[in-house]
């Protein structure tokens, strides 16, 4: 059976730009719904697949693998303090899987606590903790144990923390969810609750990290040092993966207890530590800081009615319209600007972290005249 995946078919990307079938140019502001932060065909990316590929390309976790050791230091050097042990995996789906999995085995607790609006998969395990009822609903029965508070209530998730919650699972920003930054302190108190309480607290930061919100994770942002922290997207420039990072409040799964065939394959590491080091030499954290700031100043000087909000974190953004997003979607396509949704109202941009401050100017000219049409 052969699936039409959409009407544009693209065939080329290089940094923050795409080209169609047709040889027509796009600001990429999907940016592979996060996971090319590096930008598409990052040389350094590129030329560690290849060399990889001419040495080995698979590996089983029960043998060593040199690659996925040097991948291992990589990540243990950029993480939160203390969190230098990981669970590799595919998706970032998986990783919330992993989580799941590891507070159960931690705290003997079935219980899970989610926040309303957050979307953390579509995995059996991810979706009974994703919020959007037309997510979950057709697959239900889910895992049972998960309850939902809002996102901003410190006290409603003090009401919820009873004895039988294990794992509280969070989105520094939630993404899918409309482009909502936790408000201050909030995080801080889940954190301190969970410790009080005999709770994991994981964070996904799957869409968020990796420099996307201005620092490597954007927990940093927070100051917060999760029990779990759930990654994927753009970990490894673009190739699937995805991985767990455990914090010194729990121990790693024993053998047996989890596994992946492929997580931790060697292409996937090269290109791994290839993207990692591209993020720390390019400083990219920072610079989507810098640019997210500029992007999201000449967003908010467009004069559209049609504009009620403009939020986001360093170079995720979300512009609430008071109307259907999708047809704006729609209508920056046809102006060279790909975008995405975030809920019915919500345009969300996620451009590679490598886009210029004139490929932003190129995305708000766009916006204004698409808003003001």
């Amino acid at each position: 059976m052969v699936v039409a995946t959409g009407e544009l078919t693209i065939v080329r990307g290089l940094g923050a730009e795409v080209w169609d079938d047709h040889g027509r140019r796009y600001i990429d502001c999907i940016g592979g719904q996060g996971s090319a932060n590096l930008g598409h065909c990052h040389p350094a990316v590129v030329r560690a697949i290849q060399e990889q590929a001419e040495r080995l390309i698979t590996c089983p976790n029960m043998l060593g693998s040199d690659v996925r050791d040097t991948l291992l230091r990589r990540l243990a050097a950029i993480m939160p303090p203390g969190m230098d042990r990981f669970f590799l995996c595919n998706s970032g789906t998986e990783a919330v899987e992993a989580a799941i999995k590891a507070a159960r085995l931690a705290t003997k607790r079935p219980g899970m606590v989610a926040a309303r609006r957050g979307f953390h998969g579509r995995t059996l395990g991810a979706l009974s903790v994703t919020w959007e009822k037309a997510y979950r609903e057709p697959f239900e029965p889910l895992v049972p144990g998960a309850r939902f508070v809002p996102f901003d209530d410190i006290a409603a998730l003090d009401a919820a923390l009873d004895e039988t919650v294990g794992l509280v699972l969070l989105e520094p920003v939630q993404g899918e969810g409309g482009v909502y930054p936790a408000p201050p302190g909030y995080l801080r108190a889940a954190a301190d609750l969970c410790r009080e309480r005999g709770a994991l607290l994981a964070l996904d930061e799957i869409q968020t990290g990796f420099g996307r919100t201005g620092t490597m994770f954007s927990c940093e942002q927070d100051g917060v040092v999760p029990d779990l922290l759930c990654m994927a997207k753009s970990i490894a420039g673009g190739l699937p993966m995805g991985a767990l990072a455990f914090g010194p409040r729990v121990e790693s799964f024993p053998p047996g207890a989890h596994g992946s065939t492929f997580g931790g394959s060697p292409v996937v590491c090269a290109a791994a530590i290839a993207a990692i080091d591209a993020l720390v030499d390019e400083g990219l954290p920072a610079r989507a800081a810098e640019t997210g700031a500029y992007l999201m100043g000449r967003l908010r000087e467009i004069e559209a009615p049609r504009v009620r909000a403009v939020r986001g974190r360093g170079l995720l953004i979300g512009l609430e319209l008071r109307e259907r997003a999708r047809p704006f979607v729609m209508a920056l396509r046809e102006r060279g600007v790909l975008s995405l949704l975030a809920g019915l109202t919500v345009l969300r941009l996620l451009p590679p972290l490598v886009i210029s401050r004139e490929q932003c100017d190129e995305v708000v000219a766009a916006l204004r005249d698409v808003l003001n049409d």
